[in-house]
């Protein structure tokens, strides 16, 4: 066959039908990556390109939102903080882990995160009792790897290195298991990607050396840790933690994105991150220390206990915008991974095949395979061109004609020398004799006495299309080959034959990553149990001098409310309370702090129809699935975020609602509810309460009641500052009413007198009271206009001398294990005791 035959997108599709993304890549690339025009940039595997949506969808967040310092607590702070927590969990959800079994650590880059381990680790020198640590490493490593040892020796530790064929060579045929007689620590690092040639190292070593069946851990005494190198391998294949529960596992993002640069991150298995212990202690790190004395007491959190001093806040949001235009461009790493295989593994049939005019192959691939899978192959094709005399070109000189090209490679030994003389088979003694000539690492020296000293790397992004292939190929055809070109038939027939052969992707995956987050297969509602009525007293019997008068649901966190005669209860407290929540575009909970006119969206649960309506003033009323079916469930994607400090998980209510909100809201927005399956429990076990309480999305507790009374001795105060009100007008009784957003309004009684109930049972529903609502500004936002104003906070803090309390919380109290749900109606008396 003609190699400008092979050369076509015909043939490329014949050999590969897992190129691009359900779309015209060509339009992608107009879009998203223009100033690539001209450019054949095929250095992925150094830094991929970022698109434009990303940097664009950036800087029109921090252009909006005011990011403060995550270390102080004011609004543009707690945001700051919140986003960057919400960083940390999109992260882990990417590897296909959660925060209780892993932590994230930003560090400037991977060789930061890697120095942190170094500098960390308990190394231990050897003693009459006790065999010394290793520090053990892939001679296919980075030279950030294999420069950890300059740290690990001066504490005593052995470096050890290993070629990747030791470990399964010298394994044993079983586990040796946990050792409970040395506690000595070693650690392990290798590459799951080569950056050299591109090799994928199996994750399952990770298992292997834990659990001490492969070499080198199988002859030594100790606990064994693992650093996964992910670098190289994260930037274009998925990489599943559960599979492979790595202790340490260094990224940086410019691989995986483009931007930012200047950030990685260590992720560190919760369960190994008590070994690792620090000298220097930066700010943010201390939960207490004394400048005196030296007293210093970590940060219990393992991320502030690492993070020294503030972290590039910044940088790290738009990590956020880094994942959300991945996958909406390409539908998620597994995709990805196809796709630049595809092109690599093309690449590397046409490039090993074509030959001189003579017959003589053109180049000298460095691989252990033959392309065969992406699960042993990454996007990347390390190769030296050769004259038609078997001579070496020396790679300058293709880097100096690529650049006439416009075609962007890497040349030298990209910073992974033991795997340079591997391949190049350079021995020690050369490498110090290429010093002695003149070559240091990174200069153009290519060549010492006709043996080279590097080779050409070309590697494909997920932005990296056919034509990117065609003009490289054709590059090498033009300026190194010597006419008439050539193809070994031959050997390119059994290429692909092996490939076909060989080749399988398992595609039962268990999640799907689309548009950034990760969705569950298993998407099926837990069933609810069918309500039971305890009746209610009429509101004209005697009996009581405490009556409930009205009952608000609030189904959207900080939107309107929505006010209900008769309304379910449950465990988590009044049917659809708080269920939902509106997220701005970096996945962090709106509330009025942020966003006054949230108040202005009236949403309302309509039971029968089993649907929740959006509404708000000059929009189109909308409805939303008040329960999720399995089959809709599997479309929807699930994500994590934060409530009040605490992590919860949710599921987003797709695109309708976010268009609606965004519109309404003037920003991006989402709608996301509770996952079904997900618990969060009180913070505090009020006191009386006889099991663990179950929590919505609600701040602090199921239930917030206010007293009527209470209510009007805060409005004749109010009245009485009414010179001190900058004109702001006289608020009636149901508006200061609605500012304080409560579920439960009494009427009856002294003032405050609840502020000492320790129970009460409203009908034949018991509640513990678990403390009072400490108010914040939010109540200054008049829930009809959205307006601002100073009232009634000023003036319940000049009545409570500062302390602004207003309004308590409840739970119910269930027995144990019991899920007894019943109905609460306003007009039910109340009965209780004070504590008084």
């Amino acid at each position: 066959m003609d190699f400008q035959k092979l050369c076509t997108f015909n043939t490329f599709k014949r050999w590969w039908s897992h190129y691009g993304y359900g779309e015209n890549l060509q339009d992608v690339i107009e879009k998203e990556f223009k100033r690539t025009k001209g450019i054949t940039y095929l250095d992925h595997a150094a830094t991929t390109l970022y698109p434009e949506s990303l940097v664009r969808d950036y800087f029109q967040d921090i252009s909006m939102n005011v990011y403060g310092n995550p270390h102080s607590h004011h609004p543009s702070s707690r945001l700051t903080h919140d986003t960057v927590e919400r960083v940390r969990y999109r992260i882990l959800q990417h590897f296909n882990t959660t925060p209780e079994e892993y932590s994230v650590i930003f560090t400037s880059g991977c060789t930061a995160a890697l120095k942190l381990v170094a500098e960390s680790f308990p190394w231990s020198p050897q003693s009459e009792n006790e065999p010394g640590s290793l520090f053990c490493y892939f001679t296919d490593s980075h030279t950030s790897v294999v420069g950890m040892r300059g740290l690990t020796s001066a504490q005593g530790a052995v470096a050890l290195p290993v070629s990747p064929q030791e470990v399964e060579n010298r394994a044993k045929d079983e586990a040796q298991g946990e050792d409970v007689i040395c506690q000595t620590a070693h650690l392990f690092c290798y590459p799951a990607q080569s950056n050299f040639s591109g090799r994928k190292y199996p994750l399952s070593h990770v298992r292997g050396i834990q659990t001490k069946r492969l070499y080198p851990a199988c002859d030594h005494q100790g606990r064994w840790f693992v650093l996964l190198d992910a670098a190289s391998h994260v930037s274009c294949s998925p990489l599943n933690l559960q599979e492979c529960p790595a202790d340490f596992i260094p990224v940086s993002f410019y691989k995986m994105f483009g931007f930012p640069t200047g950030l990685g991150a260590l992720i560190v298995r919760n369960n190994a991150a008590g070994i690792l212990k620090k000298t220097y202690f930066g700010g943010g790190t201390a939960a207490a220390y004394l400048s005196g004395e030296d007293y210093y007491v970590p940060a219990a959190n393992i991320s502030d206990r690492f993070e020294d001093g503030t972290v590039s806040f910044l940088d790290i949001i738009a990590v956020n915008h880094g994942f959300e235009a991945l996958d909406r461009i390409t539908g998620g790493m597994h995709n990805i991974q196809q796709h630049t295989f595809g092109l690599a593994r093309y690449t590397y049939m046409l490039l090993s095949s074509v030959c001189h005019g003579n017959g003589r192959p053109v180049a000298q691939i460095y691989a252990e395979g033959q392309f065969e899978s992406p699960s042993t192959q990454g996007a990347i094709l390390n190769f030296n061109l050769k004259d038609s005399h078997a001579q070496i070109i020396g790679y300058s000189q293709v880097d100096r004609m690529a650049s006439l090209y416009n075609i962007h490679v890497r040349t030298g030994c990209f910073c992974n020398t033991g795997a340079c003389q591997s391949f190049l088979g350079i021995s020690n003694e050369q490498i110090k004799r290429n010093l002695q000539a003149g070559h240091v690492c990174g200069d153009s020296l290519d060549l010492v006495e006709g043996q080279p000293t590097g080779s050409v790397r070309v590697s494909f992004g997920y932005m990296s299309t056919f034509e990117d292939c065609q003009k490289f190929l054709n590059f090498v055809s033009e300026c190194f080959v010597e006419k008439p070109v050539t193809v070994d038939q031959v050997r390119l027939e059994k290429l692909k034959a092996a490939t076909a052969a060989s080749y399988g992707v398992d595609e039962d995956i268990p999640i799907r990553i689309t548009n950034g987050e990760i969705c569950k297969v298993d998407g099926k509602e837990k069933s609810t149990e069918a309500l039971r009525g305890f009746g209610h007293r009429d509101s004209n019997s005697q009996g009581g001098a405490y009556t409930l008068t009205n009952i608000y649901i609030y189904p959207i966190k900080s939107c309107g409310a929505f006010e209900v005669q008769d309304w379910p209860v449950g465990p988590l407290g009044l049917r659809y309370d708080r269920s939902w929540m509106v997220v701005n575009g970096n996945g962090v909970c709106l509330s009025q702090k942020r966003e006054r006119r949230l108040c202005l969206i009236r949403p309302e649960v309509h039971l029968p129809s089993n649907k929740l309506l959006l509404q708000a003033s000059g929009m189109d009323t909308i409805l939303v699935p008040l329960e999720n079916n399995t089959q809709t469930h599997t479309n929807y994607r699930v994500c994590q975020s934060k409530v009040c400090g605490d992590r919860v998980e949710t599921v987003d209510c797709g695109d309708e609602a976010a268009s609606w909100l965004s519109d309404f809201l003037g920003q991006p927005c989402r709608l996301i509810r509770q996952s079904p399956d997900f618990t969060r429990d009180m913070k505090k076990k009020p006191i009386g309460a006889a099991t663990t309480t179950s929590l919505s999305l609600v701040n602090e507790a199921q239930y917030l009641m206010i007293n009527r009374a209470s209510v009007e001795l805060i409005q004749k105060l109010m009245s009485s500052r009414q010179d001190d009100s900058e004109g702001d007008q006289l608020l009636d009784t149901q508006n200061v009413i609605s500012r304080f957003r409560a579920n439960l309004v009494i009427a009856g009684g002294e003032p405050f007198e609840e502020d000492n109930w320790p129970h009460l049972i409203i009908g034949n529903t018991r509640f513990v009271v678990a403390g009072q609502c400490g108010r914040c500004q939010m109540i200054g936002v008049d829930q009809e206009t959205g307006g601002r104003t100073k009232e009634p906070l000023m003036s319940l803090s000049a009545y409570r001398n500062g302390k602004v309390t207003f309004g308590v919380y409840l739970t119910n109290q269930l027995p144990e294990g019991s899920t007894e749900t019943g109905i609460l109606s306003a007009g039910s008396l109340i009965q209780t005791q004070s504590l008084k």
